[in-house]
């Protein structure tokens, strides 16, 4: 905190800081005893009304009396991880989208409209990596039409905890009645340890979603749409380890795609009976050895931030969380007041 030449705490921050990195200091109303001020870290993405509005890492918003602050300040970005690769989030976001491509795409500015039936929110969001061209009104009316027209929700997908994410996006969109449906983490490592995990003996691969493969995984029903989007990317592999049984699903299957110095993971999933074997690190590791031979250095994934044990599971492989992100869907019509 901020203390000034007569060892008192300030408040060094003011609206015009609306869009920094900030910390702050704040009396909590109705403490419990020994409790007197709580810390707040994250993007002051508003100031009004005698009201702010900080964001922190995971995407949470924090609202906070100006009459509570105790000290504040502008801080700098987050430093550099110490773990994995360096990126951006602009970079990581680019290299995403590419591993799940839609199959309808849309520029309106710098933001790419996206849809595949329905299939993932991923594939059927906004990705607003810029200026749209237009005002955010009219942008998000602009949203809602052209979704409207594929019979589809809109949604806009944002980010939040990294250098150039959309905190102020988040605020708007919340102010606007937009709701916040999943958040997830994008989760980076070197690729290199990844391969050294395990032996892939008994791990098939190929460039194709076959029958068995699909036969494992978690989302049924699919369509031709569903299958151009797992087959979209720069250079998509299909892992397998086949079941016990003849005809049987298979005991684990996985998905890469390798961009340039990137490998995603994706799609890792084993048979709930054959879990705690080693199953999905041997499919890792196998998928991280062709993408070694293609080029490869660096390592990234999904994961949902209320998966404990997919978290702890990858934070073993030396993977560790570089943002979360975030889709919204647009306000319901229906609702009171729209």
């Amino acid at each position: 905190m901020e203390i000034s030449a007569a060892g008192r705490l300030e408040v060094r921050i003011t609206a015009a800081d609306v869009g920094k990195r900030v910390s702050v200091r704040s009396l909590i109303e109705h403490a419990a005893p020994g409790e007197k001020f709580t810390d707040t870290v994250g993007v002051l993405t508003s100031w009004d009304k005698g009201v702010l509005l900080i964001t922190r890492r995971g995407g949470e918003s924090v609202r906070i009396a100006e009459s509570a602050l105790v000290a504040g300040k502008v801080v700098p970005a987050a430093p550099a991880r110490r773990r994995g690769p360096a990126a951006s989030y602009e970079e990581l976001a680019r290299i995403a989208a590419r591993a799940w491509r839609p199959v309808e795409s849309e520029r309106l500015g710098d933001w790419e409209l996206r849809a595949a039936s329905g299939f993932t929110r991923r594939a059927n969001s906004v990705l607003p990596l810029g200026d749209p061209g237009v005002s955010l009104d009219a942008a998000l009316d602009a949203v809602r039409r052209w979704y409207g027209e594929r019979g589809l929700p809109a949604y806009v997908q944002t980010a939040t905890g990294a250098e150039g994410t959309q905190e102020l996006l988040c605020a708007e969109l919340e102010e606007r009645g937009w709701v916040r449906e999943v958040t997830a983490e994008l989760w980076v490592g070197p690729l290199a340890p990844v391969a050294d995990l395990a032996e892939p003996s008994g791990v098939v691969l190929s460039r194709e979603a076959d029958e068995a493969w699909l036969a494992r995984y978690q989302r049924k029903g699919l369509s031709e749409v569903a299958l151009r989007v797992l087959g979209s990317g720069p250079s998509v592999w299909f892992a397998t380890v086949p079941g016990s049984a003849e005809g049987a699903a298979p005991a684990a299957i996985g998905r890469c795609v390798v961009d340039g110095r990137w490998a995603g993971f994706a799609a890792v999933e084993v048979d709930p009976e054959l879990r705690r074997q080693g199953l999905g690190t041997a499919v890792m590791a196998a998928l991280a050895r062709r993408a070694l031979d293609e080029g490869a250095s660096a390592a990234w994934l999904q994961v949902e931030a209320e998966n404990e044990g997919a978290r702890a599971l990858y934070a073993g492989m030396g993977f560790a969380a570089h943002h979360a992100y975030h889709h919204y869907r647009e306000p319901d019509p229906r609702a009171p007041g729209r």
